[in-house]
């Protein structure tokens, strides 16, 4: 299997549970497919103050609860932890970057790749002090995880900065939703074949779905939590990254800016939401305390950590539109939430109906076709179609056809962490964010938050465990549309 070209990566915030859980094991998981080169490096650093040995102890550990049994053996492991290096560095004082520099010194020819694993108000002060202390190099390039900025002037300022160290096809704005094998399948699936094209219009296409659904509450992440909000933190990243890959025009080809120019076309015809559009188009919930798995759970106001009187929204529900030719009048609807009643993410198209039935209510009542496209837990691809049901009588039932990625492959598709990785050391952008679409994005939401912030209303109150507010059911039922789970 091909290897990618010697690389040194620096992972800020490497005792974080993003990098122990996911960053790490995934890199382990690359090495181990024979794809990380012998000269490629792990320059790990925290804050705190540890040496070599206490830090790979600390991976060992969480691999136990990462990694599968069979994927660990010792001349694995003996490889992995042969590229770890350990440097303690303080991002507030830039203590310790003396010591990166000299773990760094005399492979400037190899790419080089700061991965920040961190907090984003560390983001433009980290980059900066690498570029003082000369560590940024024509062949560097800079990882960046969500949230990318807080509105859109925020986000203005972190791009600036940082562009003004690292030009824009070194900056890897990283969303791990883009990773996943089933989006990299919507993505074949549209423009490796002919059977769905002629079909992904107006004309045939009813409405579209996007629902990302959490039954883990806040956790420990109430401080970041209730200043983001599940707009904030799910939409203007995840879901309309999502609504993109679904809505885009067929690019020139499968390169960085043709396919980022054509996701950014879809953001500017997105219907603009403003005042009395976003109220009626739009709703905000909050979980009260009930039951997930048929365990209790108390409500958001009551987390640790969160605010008495905070409103800030734990779900989402909306309807937009797209203003262009292909999708003019189709809703896509969206909606997020936390202690919701499962964990799931998928995209639905619901196609129209049939114009006349010639079977009528006797032969059992038809339904349109339906694409269901899951991206958790499981990854796969199904489309509802009406068949005849067995035996001597006209009789009609839904029936899916299904691909399951791990049956029809027999292989474990990669985390959606390791492809983005890989993609980071081999130099492709494709699965990044370019700055424009930030812009463009945040340009959307702001708007929304103006308007639930002007009206002053408190979000709705939504039992954990069920599927949301009331009233994002009724958001479809204007259009006698339902949630694909309440079909």
């Amino acid at each position: 299997m091909k290897t990618t070209n010697p690389f040194d990566l620096v992972l800020f915030g490497a005792t974080g549970d993003l990098a122990m859980s996911k960053l790490l094991p995934a890199l382990y998981r690359r090495d181990r497919a024979g794809q990380l080169p012998a000269d490629g490096r792990i320059i790990a650093t925290a804050r705190r103050a540890l040496d070599r040995e206490s830090f790979i102890a600390r991976i060992d550990a969480a691999f136990e609860q990462y990694l599968e049994a069979d994927e660990r053996t010792a001349a694995d492991w003996d490889r992995f932890v042969a590229r770890l290096e350990f440097v303690s560095v303080d991002a507030d004082t830039a203590a310790g970057f003396d010591d990166m520099a000299a773990v760094l010194r005399g492979r400037e020819d190899h790419n080089r790749v700061f991965y920040l694993a961190v907090a984003p108000a560390y983001f433009v002060g980290i980059c900066q002090t690498l570029n003082q202390h000369g560590l940024v190099t024509d062949r560097s390039r800079v990882v960046l995880e969500k949230p990318l900025g807080h509105d859109l002037e925020s986000a203005r300022a972190i791009s600036e900065q940082i562009g003004a160290i690292f030009t824009e096809d070194a900056i890897y704005r990283i969303d791990h939703y883009l990773g996943k094998e089933t989006v990299q399948n919507l993505i074949a699936l549209r423009f490796g074949n002919m059977l769905f094209e002629p079909l992904w219009r107006r004309e045939w296409v009813r409405d579209v779905q996007i629902s990302v659904s959490e039954q883990l509450g806040v956790g420990g992440r109430a401080d970041f939590y209730d200043r983001t909000g599940a707009l904030r933190d799910m939409v203007q990243n995840h879901m309309l990254q999502l609504l993109c890959i679904i809505a885009m025009e067929p690019p020139t080809d499968i390169g960085a800016d043709a396919v980022r120019d054509e996701k950014l076309k879809v953001l500017r015809a997105l219907k603009r939401l403003e005042g009395q559009d976003v109220l009626r188009n739009t709703v905000r919930g909050q979980y009260r305390a009930g039951a997930i798995a048929g365990q209790p759970v108390q409500g958001y106001l009551e987390e640790e950590g969160v605010p008495a009187d905070s409103r800030t929204e734990t779900f989402v529900a909306m309807r937009t539109e797209l203003q262009n030719w292909r999708w003019a009048g189709v809703p896509f609807y969206l909606r997020t939430g936390k202690r919701l009643q499962e964990r799931g993410a998928e995209i639905v198209v619901n196609f129209r109906d049939v114009p006349h039935s010639i079977f009528g209510v006797t032969y059992g009542a038809g339904q349109p076709n339906r694409l269901v496209i899951q991206l958790q837990p499981d990854e796969g691809v199904k489309l509802h179609m009406m068949a005849k049901s067995p035996g001597d009588r006209m009789q009609l039932r839904p029936v899916a056809l299904n691909l399951d990625f791990a049956e029809a492959f027999r292989q474990r598709p990669p985390d959606a962490y390791e492809r983005l990785l890989m993609d980071v050391l081999r130099g492709r952008l494709t699965l990044f964010m370019r700055r424009d679409e930030l812009y463009a994005a945040w340009s959307w939401i702001e708007p929304i938050l103006e308007a639930w912030n002007d009206a002053g209303d408190a979000p709705k109150p939504y039992t954990a465990g069920t599927w949301g507010p009331a009233a994002s059911s009724a958001l479809l039922a204007r259009e006698d549309a339902t949630w694909h789970e309440e079909r």
